[in-house]
Protein backbone atom coordinates (compact mmCIF):
# COMPACT_ATOMS: atom_id res chain seq x y z
CA UNK A 1 0.00 0.00 0.00
CA UNK A 2 1.13 3.59 -0.71
CA UNK A 3 0.62 7.17 0.47
CA UNK A 4 -1.25 7.90 -2.99
CA UNK A 5 -4.05 5.43 -1.83
CA UNK A 6 -4.99 7.27 1.43
CA UNK A 7 -3.61 10.55 1.11
CA UNK A 8 -6.26 13.67 1.55
CA UNK A 9 -6.31 15.46 -1.89
CA UNK A 10 -6.64 18.53 -2.79
CA UNK A 11 -4.74 19.63 -0.17
CA UNK A 12 -5.27 23.03 1.52
CA UNK A 13 -2.13 25.16 2.09
CA UNK A 14 -0.70 28.58 2.86
CA UNK A 15 1.27 31.04 1.90
CA UNK A 16 4.00 31.85 4.22
CA UNK A 17 3.34 35.84 4.34
CA UNK A 18 -0.54 34.89 5.28
CA UNK A 19 -1.59 36.38 8.43
CA UNK A 20 -1.97 34.11 11.30
CA UNK A 21 -5.59 35.16 12.46
CA UNK A 22 -6.03 34.07 9.02
CA UNK A 23 -4.00 30.81 8.88
CA UNK A 24 -6.34 30.07 11.99
CA UNK A 25 -9.01 31.08 10.39
CA UNK A 26 -8.62 28.47 7.86
CA UNK A 27 -8.00 25.71 10.08
CA UNK A 28 -11.42 26.15 11.75
CA UNK A 29 -13.19 26.30 9.31
CA UNK A 30 -12.11 23.83 7.87
CA UNK A 31 -11.37 21.49 11.04
CA UNK A 32 -7.50 21.10 10.00
CA UNK A 33 -5.01 20.95 12.45
CA UNK A 34 -1.66 21.90 10.33
CA UNK A 35 -1.52 23.25 7.10
CA UNK A 36 1.52 22.90 4.90
CA UNK A 37 3.20 26.32 3.78
CA UNK A 38 4.21 26.89 0.37
CA UNK A 39 6.34 29.11 -1.43
CA UNK A 40 5.35 31.55 -4.90
CA UNK A 41 6.62 28.46 -6.73
CA UNK A 42 4.71 25.89 -4.72
CA UNK A 43 6.97 23.95 -3.09
CA UNK A 44 6.65 23.56 0.38
CA UNK A 45 8.89 25.59 2.86
CA UNK A 46 6.96 25.08 6.25
CA UNK A 47 3.96 23.38 8.03
CA UNK A 48 1.79 25.57 10.51
CA UNK A 49 -0.30 23.84 13.17
CA UNK A 50 -2.76 24.37 15.69
CA UNK A 51 0.09 24.04 18.73
CA UNK A 52 2.26 27.03 16.57
CA UNK A 53 -0.27 29.50 16.30
CA UNK A 54 -0.76 28.65 20.61
CA UNK A 55 2.61 29.11 21.36
CA UNK A 56 3.35 33.33 22.62
CA UNK A 57 6.49 33.74 19.68
CA UNK A 58 8.50 30.90 17.79
CA UNK A 59 10.83 31.01 20.55
CA UNK A 60 9.12 29.96 23.44
CA UNK A 61 7.50 26.66 23.84
CA UNK A 62 5.34 27.71 26.65
CA UNK A 63 1.66 26.93 25.22
CA UNK A 64 0.46 30.54 24.67
CA UNK A 65 -2.94 29.67 25.96
CA UNK A 66 -1.37 28.79 29.02
CA UNK A 67 -0.04 32.26 29.28
CA UNK A 68 -3.54 33.62 28.70
CA UNK A 69 -5.23 32.35 31.77
CA UNK A 70 -2.25 33.05 33.84
CA UNK A 71 -1.69 36.90 32.96
CA UNK A 72 -5.23 38.09 31.79
CA UNK A 73 -4.11 41.55 31.37
CA UNK A 74 -2.06 40.51 28.37
CA UNK A 75 -5.58 39.67 26.51
CA UNK A 76 -5.96 43.24 25.21
CA UNK A 77 -3.19 43.16 23.30
CA UNK A 78 -3.65 39.45 21.10
CA UNK A 79 -6.05 40.61 18.42
CA UNK A 80 -2.87 42.44 17.49
CA UNK A 81 -0.32 39.62 17.40
CA UNK A 82 -2.81 37.87 15.43
CA UNK A 83 -3.34 40.04 12.85
CA UNK A 84 0.50 41.26 12.72
CA UNK A 85 2.12 38.52 12.86
CA UNK A 86 2.60 36.15 9.50
CA UNK A 87 2.64 32.10 9.24
CA UNK A 88 6.55 32.54 8.64
CA UNK A 89 7.00 33.41 12.10
CA UNK A 90 5.59 30.59 13.88
CA UNK A 91 5.58 27.79 10.99
CA UNK A 92 7.67 24.61 11.16
CA UNK A 93 10.69 25.27 8.57
CA UNK A 94 11.63 22.68 6.41
CA UNK A 95 8.91 19.62 6.91
CA UNK A 96 9.72 16.16 6.22
CA UNK A 97 7.84 15.33 3.56
CA UNK A 98 6.86 12.00 1.96
CA UNK A 99 6.29 11.15 -2.02
CA UNK A 100 3.09 9.51 -3.30
CA UNK A 101 5.06 6.13 -4.01
CA UNK A 102 6.18 5.83 0.12
CA UNK A 103 5.27 2.65 1.14
CA UNK A 104 2.21 3.32 4.08
CA UNK A 105 4.38 1.48 6.63
CA UNK A 106 7.52 4.11 5.85
CA UNK A 107 5.16 7.01 6.53
CA UNK A 108 3.92 5.41 9.68
CA UNK A 109 7.28 4.98 11.09
CA UNK A 110 8.18 8.55 9.99
CA UNK A 111 4.88 9.99 11.94
CA UNK A 112 5.28 7.59 15.12
CA UNK A 113 9.41 8.08 14.85
CA UNK A 114 9.44 11.99 14.42
CA UNK A 115 6.06 12.66 16.81
CA UNK A 116 4.30 14.30 14.28
CA UNK A 117 0.85 14.54 12.94
CA UNK A 118 0.75 15.11 9.30
CA UNK A 119 3.07 14.57 6.10
CA UNK A 120 3.32 16.95 3.09
CA UNK A 121 2.83 14.49 -0.59
CA UNK A 122 5.01 15.38 -2.67
CA UNK A 123 5.30 14.83 -7.09
CA UNK A 124 7.99 16.40 -8.48
CA UNK A 125 8.93 18.73 -5.63
CA UNK A 126 5.18 19.86 -6.06
CA UNK A 127 2.59 19.69 -3.05
CA UNK A 128 -0.15 17.14 -4.35
CA UNK A 129 -1.84 15.94 -0.55
CA UNK A 130 -0.89 15.52 2.86
CA UNK A 131 -1.11 12.03 4.82
CA UNK A 132 -2.34 12.12 8.77
CA UNK A 133 -2.45 10.20 11.45
CA UNK A 134 -6.26 9.22 10.52
CA UNK A 135 -5.35 8.85 6.89
CA UNK A 136 -3.01 5.49 8.51
CA UNK A 137 -5.61 4.01 10.58
CA UNK A 138 -8.25 4.19 7.51
CA UNK A 139 -5.01 2.62 5.68
CA UNK A 140 -4.49 -0.17 8.73
CA UNK A 141 -8.66 -0.53 8.73
CA UNK A 142 -8.45 -1.21 4.73
CA UNK A 143 -5.86 -3.77 5.32
CA UNK A 144 -7.07 -5.52 8.13
CA UNK A 145 -10.29 -5.72 5.82
CA UNK A 146 -8.20 -7.02 3.33
CA UNK A 147 -6.67 -9.50 5.33
CA UNK A 148 -9.83 -10.89 6.71
CA UNK A 149 -11.39 -11.06 3.37
CA UNK A 150 -8.42 -13.53 2.01
CA UNK A 151 -9.35 -15.46 5.57
CA UNK A 152 -12.70 -16.10 4.54
CA UNK A 153 -11.63 -16.70 0.79
CA UNK A 154 -9.30 -19.04 1.60
CA UNK A 155 -11.40 -20.66 4.55
CA UNK A 156 -14.51 -21.23 1.90
CA UNK A 157 -11.91 -22.67 -0.56
CA UNK A 158 -11.01 -25.08 2.18
CA UNK A 159 -14.21 -26.06 2.97
CA UNK A 160 -15.12 -26.68 -0.88
CA UNK A 161 -12.36 -28.27 -1.32
CA UNK A 162 -12.75 -30.85 1.53
CA UNK A 163 -16.71 -31.10 0.17
CA UNK A 164 -15.40 -32.12 -3.31
CA UNK A 165 -13.65 -34.88 -1.35
CA UNK A 166 -15.96 -35.83 0.55
CA UNK A 167 -18.39 -36.05 -2.28
CA UNK A 168 -15.38 -37.83 -4.42
CA UNK A 169 -14.59 -40.36 -1.69
CA UNK A 170 -18.77 -41.06 -1.81
CA UNK A 171 -18.88 -41.69 -4.94
CA UNK A 172 -16.13 -44.18 -5.27
CA UNK A 173 -17.54 -45.83 -2.31
CA UNK A 174 -20.85 -46.24 -4.09
CA UNK A 175 -19.48 -47.39 -7.38
CA UNK A 176 -17.50 -50.06 -5.41
CA UNK A 177 -20.94 -51.61 -4.00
Amino acid sequence: MKVRDFMSAPVVAVRSDLPIAEAARLMLDRTLGGLPVIDSNGLVVGMVTEHDLLRRDAKSQRPHWLQLMIEREEMAGEAARFRDVEVEDVMTRNPLTVVEETSIDDACRLIRERHIKRLPVLRDRQLVGIITQADLIRALATAVHQINEARGRADNAERLTAEAQRQLLLHQRRGRL
